[in-house]
């Protein structure tokens, strides 16, 4: 069980973000009085030793970012595990958002695409890339406004290169993998601009401009692929978002858009109205090469060439009929595409495609396949099933939730309640072990926690009533108002009253004085 003070100084709280690398904690900086975020890094990264080092630097020089576009990390450490302390912020995820069906107006997409853009201008201007720009990485705070997170993290991930274990969410990343990075070449700030192209295509269309069965699959469009136009995914869009994007997404680097400020302009004009007028350099790309995907523990050496094939089985490659790209579209798009071809049709689950749309391909997008040459197009059947697992009782939170990402689940919510158990040991499990689900969704799971009597907190100066409620492992939910015959700065109401019962995790209201 991790300890409740981190480096003795952090007192942790509720669990509020968990993925394939970390899980984040609210805690209070005991120093500063400061309600702060803390990413404690998975056990198996934690015992690397390289990799802690890197995480280290990256992580120091990641806290020298100071930009209302980027989440400030204050502080870092290995003390009982690897840890970064972050800058709390209240909202969600493009990660969530997207997952949640939310439609992005382009207005909005271009917006969220500026703000990010914008922290990247200062982080590059420093010397920093981020080398993992994608949307799980990108804050939407309660008030709208854009934070880009974990530079440090990004950094050390990449430089650790293919010793990362293969539960490492790869396939997510993969999908907003620049086509250098994807052959193993140095990322610099352009690589982070065409991974901001991705984004913005997903954005716009609801899918990222390349989708396919495995990390392998995906990388290989990025290095040699061609995406569908955006305006054929939204009719709706303007004209020029194919230039901005065709620019972004440019397989050669030095044919993108040299630096952040350069594609923020576009975006401006776009947002405008005003006609974009980048020129777009058409580059063909080599097919040919070895490449790994970094971070990814995957590497492919050779892949076309290796037995002296081209992909669509020859022994000599055809010449001059690129294969379109018909991945994520429907049955009759992508059969209009490949009119030219003979289509065979196959159906699988995949739990990452949409039901209904094209999963896979092959020949792969891009391949030089004649007119009349045969192409096998698997369509999705949506996710499919899942079992719950037994054994899940009893163990503690972490180790559950690897349990359940093996047999394709995710925790989807954490129940505290009363228990002799230690905290964090799961006591229940819904549905139960053995229960057939839908592939990719959630499980609750009820964890082992204490009942606690609620501070009186009526007339405390803030900071001290924070202090109190992360003492007892409560979380906070804060709101102001303004009472002329309080003083300023301290609680003039709670909710719960003091003296009731409130189990561990669970939030308290604290209205705080302010003047108007």
């Amino acid at each position: 069980m991790m300890s409740k003070l981190l480096g003795e100084r952090y007192l942790l709280g509720a669990m509020i973000g968990t993925g394939g690398m970390a899980d984040v904690y609210t805690a209070q900086d005991q120093r500063l009085s400061r309600e702060v975020a803390v990413k404690i890094l998975r056990s198996d990264l934690a015992q690397d030793p390289s990799f802690v080092s890197r995480f280290r630097k990256e992580a120091k020089a990641a806290a020298g970012l100071n930009h209302p576009g980027i989440v400030a990390v204050y502080d870092s450490g290995e003390d009982p595990a690897p840890y970064i302390v972050m800058e709390l912020v209240t909202g969600h995820t493009l990660r969530e958002l997207i997952h949640e069906g939310e439609r992005i107006e382009c207005d909005r997409a271009l917006e969220i695409i500026s703000g990010v853009l914008e922290a990247l201008d200062y982080s590059h201007m420093r010397g920093i890339v981020h080398r993992d720009i994608k949307p799980a990485n990108i804050m939407i705070t309660e008030s709208g406004d854009v934070k880009v997170m974990d530079f440090g993290i990004a950094r050390a991930i990449d430089d650790l290169g293919a010793t990362l274990t293969s539960t490492w969410n790869v396939v997510g990343t993969a999908q907003y993998l620049s086509p250098e990075q994807a052959q193993g070449s140095i990322a610099d700030s352009r690589s982070d601009l065409y991974s901001t192209g991705c984004l913005l295509y997903e954005l716009l269309t609801g899918r990222p401009p390349f989708i396919g069965e495995t990390p392998v699959s995906i990388a290989l469009q990025h290095v040699s692929g061609e995406y569908p136009p955006a305006r054929s995914l939204q009719p709706n869009l303007p004209a020029d978002i194919e230039t901005v994007l065709a620019v972004a997404l440019s397989k050669s680097p030095d044919s993108r858009y040299q630096d952040a400020l350069s594609m923020l302009a576009d975006i401006k004009r776009l947002r405008s109205g005003v006609h974009v007028t980048t020129k777009i350099t058409r580059i063909r790309p080599l097919k040919r090469r070895s490449f790994l995907i970094a971070g990814g523990s995957i590497l492919i050496a050779s892949v076309l060439a290796v037995v002296g094939l081209s992909l669509n089985g020859a022994s000599e490659p055809s010449v001059g009929f690129e294969l379109p790209n018909v991945i994520g579209l429907t049955e009759d798009q992508a059969r209009e595409l490949l009119s030219q071809y003979v289509v065979t049709v196959t159906r699988a689950h995949d739990p990452r495609i949409p039901a209904g749309r094209i999963a896979s391909q092959i020949p792969l997008a891009s391949s030089d396949v004649k007119p009349g040459s045969g192409v096998v197009l698997t369509i999705s059947d949506g996710p499919g099933d899942a079992i719950v697992p037994d054994g899940l009782i009893g163990m503690v939170l972490t180790d559950a939730r690897a349990a359940l990402a093996a047999a394709g689940l995710v925790v989807s919510q954490t129940i505290a309640a009363p228990s002799d158990e230690a905290q964090g040991t799961v006591l229940e499990v819904t549905p139960g072990a053995g229960s057939t689900i839908t592939a990719g969704s959630g499980v609750i799971l009820t964890i082992a926690s204490g009942e606690v009597e609620v501070p009186n907190l009526l007339g405390v100066e803030a900071i001290q009533a924070k202090t109190l409620l992360f003492n007892s492992d409560f979380l906070i939910k804060e709101f102001y108002d303004y009472d002329p015959t309080q003083p300023i700065g301290v609680v003039i109401r709670q909710a719960p009253e003091a003296g009731t019962t409130q189990t561990i995790g669970d939030s308290v209201t604290i209205t705080i004085n302010r003047a108007p």
